[in-house]
């Protein structure tokens, strides 16, 4: 397999209040084509921080990230919002839905904004691919929380992504609904082939993937196999 996301020495820094505070410190981690890889740890070890900086969501203060042969850090944020768009999807715990919008239109738009002609047809597609086709004209607040990430999956999944990103896709949902969407992440991978990097505390979820990184105090403190870390 060959990498499709490089960091190297990454740090992540912020300016406060209280003087500087840096959350990851000089992270280096290659993520393979096709895997499907879990970013864990405590509360404050920097596993959301690190998947935005895989997404060109935060910038590195200093270390580069590649993506698919591109230096997120050379570009600029139109360059940066163009290079998601064609090539990343991502899953936030908060599912991130445009209120105003119905579950098919907020499929829709990333498909709309990448001008593809296709784009109702595609979200109704990727609708009913999660198994929501009966809920396109209902909006985020008439759907329950595992159907609003549900079309948050739907969302990201829309333009094919190489890469997919979720950030504590189950974090809000209870065990039931959580393992419904848990199953659907893993669904599309196998049938889209897409690199799969999740954020979760779940056990469950982490041991389903081929690898797993722990982080502590911003640093990657263990990179394993599922099975060596179940070992």
């Amino acid at each position: 397999m060959s990498s499709i996301l490089s960091l190297k020495d990454a740090v992540l820094a912020l300016d406060s209040n209280a003087g500087r505070i840096e959350i990851l410190h000089g992270i280096s981690l290659d993520v393979q084509a096709g895997e499907t890889l879990a970013l864990v740890g405590p509360s404050g070890s920097g596993k959301s921080s690190l998947l935005m900086l895989m997404g060109g969501l935060e910038r590195a203060t200093s270390g580069t990230i590649t993506a698919l042969g591109y230096d997120l850090s050379a570009m600029d944020e139109d360059a940066l919002a163009r290079f998601r768009r064609e090539n990343m999807g991502v899953v936030f715990q908060n599912f991130h839905l445009i209120p105003t919008m119905t579950a098919l239109e907020n499929v829709a738009t990333p498909l709309e904004l990448a001008g593809r002609k296709d784009a109702l047809d595609r979200a109704k597609a990727e609708l009913e691919a999660v198994g929501l086709a009966h809920r396109a004209d209902h909006y985020p607040s008439q759907m329950s929380g595992g159907e609003q990430q549900r079309v948050a999956l739907a969302r990201a999944c829309a333009p094919s992504p190489r890469l997919l990103l979720a950030d504590e896709p189950t974090g809000n949902l209870d065990q039931s609904t959580g393992k419904t969407i848990m199953d659907l992440l893993f669904d599309l991978h196998a049938k889209r082939d897409t690199t799969l990097v999740l954020v979760t505390h779940s056990n469950t979820l982490a041991e389903r993937c081929e690898r797993i990184v722990r982080l502590r105090d911003g640093r990657i403190d263990a990179a394993l196999t599922a099975v060596e870390a179940t070992a």
